[in-house]
C-alpha cells in the first residue's frame, strides 16, 4: 500500500484541514439543542455547518478558518503553538471563491471565517478584513458574512471588520483576568479581550452607524476551573451592560489541553456531565435572554455549579414556592414564563386563549402532550 504525501496542498487540501479545525469556535450562532448540530460537518462531507440563527431561523452556513498557524499560547486549544499539527493558511482570494461557488448554487446562505493569530492580530485582521472587502466590493456580495475579531487587534481593525460585516465575536473564553492566567501567558486579559468587547458594543449600539451588526462570544467552559456562578454572572453583565446578542458555551475535554490546567489536573468529569454541563449553562442562558432572569436569581449548589440533574428553572421554582400556583387567567407573561415546562409559545397560547375563553382545563391549550 502507498500512501500520497502532499506537499504543497490546493485550495480543497487546505479547506479540509481548516474546516475540521473551525469546529472548536462556536460563536457562528451555531444550534445548541442538540450537541451534535455544531460538531459535524455538512450533509456533502465539505464546509457546511446548520446554524440557528439570532432571529431563531435555521439556515447553513460556509464556515472556515483562514489559517491554523498560530502564534498563541492558549492551553485549552489543540492548535495553540506549541502542538505537533499540520499548518496551512488559505488567502482571501481563495476564500472568496470557494465561498462565492458554494453560494451561488444556493448551498449556503452566508459566511463564517475565524483564524488563528498569524503573528500579531492586526496582520490576521487584515487578511480576514481583505476577505470581506473582496466579497463586498469587487463581487458585491450584499449576504450575511461574521468575522472573528482577533484578542489583541487594534481600534481601526476591529471598526473596519464591523463595518464589512453582519455579525462579529471575540471570544471572552473565560469568566475573569485570573481565571485568564491559567490558560493563557500571552493574552491580556482587559486590553486584549474586555476593551475590545466594549469598542465593539459601543460601535454596534442603538442608534450607532452599526447598530445592525450582532455581537456574540464565546466561553471555554471547564479549562480553567471556574464555576458556573462565575460565568454565569459574567453573562448577565455582558447581556446587560455590553448588549451582547448571544454568549455560546464550548465544553473543554480533558486531553485537548495542556497537562497543567486546572481540567486536567482534578479528577475529569465524564463526557456525559461535560456536555450536561454545557447543556444547563444554555438553558440559564435562556433563561436570562428570553424568560426575563437575572443572573442574580439563578440557584447554585455549594460548589458554585448548576445541577446536572435538575433544570435550572425548576430548581428556581422549587426555591421560590410563594410564587405558585398561579392563575392562568390573570397571571402576568413574566409570572408564566418562570413556570417550569412553559416556554415562550405555549405562555403566548395562554395569553391568546384567554382572551377568547376563561381556560377551565389544561386540554384548553391544546392537545396534550408529555410538557404540559
Amino acid at each position: 500500500m502507498t500512501t500520497a504525501v502532499i506537499t504543497r496542498p490546493g485550495t480543497e487540501d487546505k479547506l479540509d484541514i481548516l474546516t475540521a479545525d473551525a469546529q472548536y469556535d462556536l460563536s457562528c450562532a451555531c444550534g445548541t439543542k442538540d450537541p451534535a448540530d455544531h460538531r459535524h460537518r455538512g450533509t456533502d462531507g465539505k464546509w457546511i455547518y446548520p446554524i440557528t440563527l439570532p432571529n431563531g431561523g435555521k439556515s447553513v452556513i460556509f464556515k472556515t478558518l483562514l489559517s491554523n498557524a498560530c502564534s498563541s499560547d492558549c492551553k485549552y486549544c489543540p492548535l495553540r503553538a506549541d502542538r505537533d499539527v499540520r499548518r496551512t493558511t488559505l488567502t482571501p482570494d481563495e476564500i472568496a471563491t470557494v465561498f462565492l461557488d458554494y453560494y451561488n448554487r444556493k448551498k449556503v446562505f452566508g459566511l463564517f471565517l475565524s483564524s488563528a493569530c498569524i503573528g500579531s492580530a492586526d496582520a490576521t485582521m487584515a487578511r480576514l478584513n481583505n476577505t470581506a472587502k473582496i466579497l463586498r466590493k469587487k463581487h458585491n456580495f450584499r449576504g450575511y458574512i461574521h468575522l472573528k475579531v482577533i484578542p489583541g487587534s487594534s481600534n481601526a481593525a476591529i471598526e473596519e471588520a464591523i463595518s464589512l460585516s453582519s455579525a462579529v465575536s471575540l471570544n471572552i473564553e473565560t469568566p475573569g483576568a485570573g481565571n485568564m492566567q491559567r490558560l493563557s501567558n500571552t493574552k491580556d486579559y482587559l486590553r486584549d479581550i474586555v476593551e475590545p468587547i466594549k469598542l465593539i458594543s459601543r460601535l454596534t449600539s442603538r442608534g450607532s452607524r452599526y447598530a445592525r451588526v450582532k455581537q456574540s462570544t464565546q466561553f471555554i467552559v471547564g479549562a480553567a476551573g471556574e464555576s458556573d456562578r462565575q460565568i454565569v454572572s459574567y453573562a448577565g453583565r455582558l447581556y446587560a451592560g455590553l448588549s451582547m446578542s448571544r454568549i455560546y458555551f464550548s465544553a473543554y475535554q480533558t486531553g485537548l489541553g495542556t497537562a497543567d490546567l486546572p481540567g486536567e489536573i482534578s479528577p475529569p468529569e465524564n463526557s456525559k456531565n461535560v456536555f450536561k454541563r454545557e447543556h444547563r449553562l444554555y438553558q440559564v442562558d435562556f433563561l436570562m435572554r428570553k424568560y426575563g432572569f437575572e443572573a442574580s436569581e439563578i440557584a447554585f449548589g455549594p460548589d458554585d455549579k448548576l445541577s446536572l440533574t435538575d433544570d435550572p428553572k425548576e430548581t428556581w421554582a422549587k426555591s421560590h414556592p410563594e410564587n405558585f400556583p398561579l392563575n392562568p387567567n390573570y397571571a402576568a407573561k413574566n409570572q408564566l414564563l418562570r413556570i417550569p415546562g412553559l416556554g415562550p409559545i405555549t405562555v403566548s397560547r395562554i395569553l391568546k386563549r384567554r382572551k377568547q375563553a376563561k381556560l377551565q382545563k389544561i386540554e384548553d391549550l391544546g392537545k396534550f402532550n408529555a410538557r404540559l
